[in-house]
């Protein structure tokens, strides 16, 4: 399940990066490093550390 996380949020930040500097689409393309960003977290929270 990590994995996939890391996944979405890499894809996220990439889309988030192209839609920044490519389009100027407004605060819309911020919500793509948003959503990114608690992928992240919740992976992180979720994970056991030993």
């Amino acid at each position: 399940m990590s994995n996939f996380l890391y996944t979405v949020a890499i894809v996220l930040l990439i889309l988030w990066a192209l839609g920044f500097f490519l389009y100027n689409t407004g605060a819309a393309i911020h919500i793509l490093i948003l959503v990114a960003a608690i992928a992240v977290f919740v992976d992180i929270t979720k994970t056991e550390k030993v």
